[in-house]
């Protein structure tokens, strides 16, 4: 299972990632793989960067553990939903570069039509939300 911390309420996060379970929640399986085809659509990128770009597009909100991460993107590439390159990154690094391969992106669509539908059906149960 993949492990991504949700950022406490304003003002409690203190930079770091929480290392208490109340403080995280499980996502379901396939969710950290869904989020990291969605943003190799947007072009190729290396580990560290994948993991930034998730954090910043959920405002803050989702923060990728590393021991999540790279485990979740070598399962990708086994799958052939995206391949790998050795690069250079703008810090002058050398870094493995990820992008979305064909079969990628259709599963990319496959999966984005199926947690759609999982939302959806959630927020029926859950009903409106209350002020």
């Amino acid at each position: 299972m993949a492990w991504v911390d949700i950022r406490p309420e304003a003002g409690a996060y203190l930079g770091r990632m929480s290392t208490q379970d109340r403080d995280r929640i499980v996502l379901l399986q396939g969710t950290l793989d869904l989020l990291i085809l969605r943003t190799l659509m947007f072009g190729p990128q290396h580990g560290q960067g994948i993991a930034r770009a998730i954090r910043q597009t959920s405002d803050d909100s989702l923060l990728v553990d590393h021991g999540s991460l790279y485990p979740a993107l070598q399962r990708l590439e086994d799958q052939g939903w995206i391949k790998a390159k050795w690069g250079i990154s703008k810090n002058n690094r050398k870094a493995r570069f990820y992008c979305l391969t064909a079969k990628g992106r259709t599963q990319l669509t496959s999966e984005t039509s199926r947690w759609r539908r999982l939302v959806t059906a959630i927020g029926r149960v859950l009903g409106p939300e209350e002020v």
